[in-house]
């Protein structure tokens, strides 16, 4: 297990606390500059933490506070690490199997076993034949894998992953989920990636965490993050389309600038009479063709058709708030929706998740 406590200020700061079980493959996601990557070199060692700690199993690879100053600080070597940078960073003047042998350099092995480590690990990576190929002879999902097997080389602790497949073409991405796939199931160590991909990170990870200047505002399970959120930050971070505010009272949530009222179970987390924000997953939205006393009418503003699927903004009638839902195109045709037409929205209570309101600014945002 890896276990992740970062403190620092300025001037880069840094507030990161997680955990990541072996086995598990754990995402960062956040904006461009948010400390993702920063993290993943913390770990590493390529960057220091001013305070927290960094333990990996029963080794503590870094700890420091601000009043005693560092207790432990491990070089880079001597943490096991496998690192998988975004750029792959092979050395060009190297053959495919000489890079995966660099890391072995220092091991106490013979130079044919460290070639046989190498070529097994190639092997793994379904490359063995490009073995004598410089990395410009290779392509990009073909430098991955050559990279990938460097990092794996010398069986490391935990697997760092920073943004991989950021570079390369869907069908060779599929591809390398599935060797990624194939990987944590055999090594069971810790994995951590960094994607700016929330899908990605959906369909990959088994916990996310939402990073934002610097800061850790939630890890949870996919399901839950997508459809809980902690608060507004994270919200807007992973995307989320209905996303409003509304006063809070005793299990009646009340829409602002409107006059819907929804009953929503109180966990008596958030006091009377609050000013919340409030998100409505997809399947928390359906459209009907008739009106209901559930139901409220909307006018559609605009459908995007993408293939099969349709996106459709549409304006409620007090003409405050807009609703996204997204539809098969098919649907869209058995509704007859279109532009300036009316559309009945039906909002299941018991799908929405009410969280605090902060502003941008304001750090207590990152506490709730």
């Amino acid at each position: 297990m890896l276990k992740l406590k970062i403190s620092q200020t300025l001037p880069n700061p840094l507030q990161i606390n997680l955990e990541c079980e072996a086995g598990e493959l754990h995402a960062l996601v956040g904006p461009s500059g948010s400390g993702k990557t920063s993290t993943l070199r913390t770990i590493a060692g390529l960057s220091q933490a001013k305070a927290g700690k960094i333990q990996c199993d029963d080794e503590i690879w870094f700890e420091a506070d601000e009043l005693t100053g560092i207790k432990q600080n491990l070089p880079p070597a001597s943490r096991s690490c496998g690192f998988l940078f975004q750029q792959y960073a092979l050395f060009p003047h190297l053959s495919a199997i000489e890079n995966v042998i660099i890391p072995l350099q220092n091991a106490l092995l013979e130079k044919e076993e460290r070639r046989s480590i190498a070529h097994e690990w190639l092997v793994r990576m379904g490359i063995q034949e490009l073995a004598k190929r410089m990395p410009h002879q290779l392509s990009g999902g073909q430098q991955q894998r050559v990279a990938l097997a460097r990092a794996l080389a010398r069986q490391p602790k935990i697997l760092l992953l920073d943004e991989p497949f950021s570079a390369i073409d869907a069908p060779t991405r599929q591809s390398l989920y599935k060797t990624l796939a194939d990987l944590r199931r055999d090594l069971h160590i810790p994995i951590l990636l960094v994607t700016h991909d929330l899908r990605e990170a959906d369909m990959l990870a088994d916990r996310i965490t939402v990073i934002d200047q610097g800061i850790s505002l939630q890890t949870a399970a996919p399901q839950v993050l997508f459809q809980k959120p902690r608060n507004a930050r994270v919200a807007e971070l992973v995307g989320i389309n209905n996303m409003f505010e509304g006063v809070f009272h005793s299990g009646e949530l009340r829409w602002n600038n409107s006059e819907q009222l929804f009953h929503v179970l109180d966990k008596g987390k958030i006091p009377p009479n609050s000013q919340v924000a409030w998100v409505i997953p997809a399947d928390g939205l359906s459209l009907h063709e008739q009106l209901s006393d559930k139901s409220v009418i909307a006018k559609v503003i605009q459908i995007s058709t993408l293939g099969q699927v349709a996106v459709i903004q549409m304006q409620l009638n007090n003409g405050e708030h807009t609703i996204v839902w997204e539809a098969s195109a098919a649907e869209v045709r058995r509704l007859s929706l279109k532009v300036d037409s009316a559309a009945y929205i039906e909002i299941d209570s018991s799908k929405i998740h009410i969280m605090p309101l902060r502003p941008i600014n304001d750090p207590r945002r990152f506490t709730n």
